[in-house]
């Protein structure tokens, strides 16, 4: 006689990240479009495609996997612009190239666009995604002389509103974005930050680097 061996804890673990990777898939689609306040613990599960039980298993609230979820797709994008950005020496120049990329990857997926535009004012604090690194890189620059700027911070919190605005432009007005929008972003924000506009000009017209996706 066979009996059934247990579950390795390696696969319940996989089994456990699928489900908590399409709760947080499911609320990514409600909060990009304007869905999350009134679906329920169970329309999330319905879309997510899982036991309505299992939810509890990775989030106390749906308030908690909204927040996770808004997370998670700044984050997404952040490691993403990390990534990219690895091998830039100059701050300026890693920051004109994160806020040139940051517009196109996201205009890509327009899911984690909509998601950014509706929730990404309410993450400005968040130690993960956008912000932080939009700050750290700013203070870079600072340390480096390459910025002049008495408040980082404060700064940071005008990069991300340009961003945030910029995207919300893109998504709703066909004629606002032409390819070199993000560019002129990012050029305004290099004079902004104290960078003088030849070579505010010359950084964003750097090339930037192909994703492989």
């Amino acid at each position: 006689m066979t009996t059934s061996r247990p579950e390795t804890g390696s696969r319940l673990d996989r089994r456990k990240a699928q489900t908590r990777r399409k709760l947080l898939d499911a609320a990514r689609a409600m909060l990009a479009d304007g869905t999350a306040h009134q679906s329920s613990i169970q329309d999330i599960t319905d879309a997510a495609d899982v036991g309505f039980g299992s939810f509890y298993n990775h989030f106390p609230t749906k308030g908690d996997l909204f927040t996770a979820a808004v997370e998670d797709a700044m984050e997404e994008m952040g490691a993403r612009l990390d990534e990219l950005g690895s091998t830039v020496e100059d701050p300026a120049a890693e920051f004109a190239q994160s806020v040139r990329l940051a517009g196109r990857l996201a205009l890509q997926r327009p899911q984690i666009a909509q998601v950014m535009v509706r929730h990404g004012v309410a993450y400005l604090d968040s130690g993960r995604g956008l912000a932080p690194r939009a700050l750290r890189d700013i203070i870079a620059g600072v340390e480096a002389g390459r910025f002049h700027v008495d408040n980082p911070k404060l700064a940071m919190s005008t990069v991300a509103g340009a961003l945030l605005a910029a995207l919300h432009l893109s998504l709703t007005d066909p004629d606002f974005d032409h390819g070199t929008v993000y560019d002129q972003l990012a050029e305004q924000l290099l004079r902004m930050l104290g960078v003088s506009p030849a070579e505010a000009r010359e950084l964003v017209a750097l090339p930037l680097p192909v994703p492989e996706d």
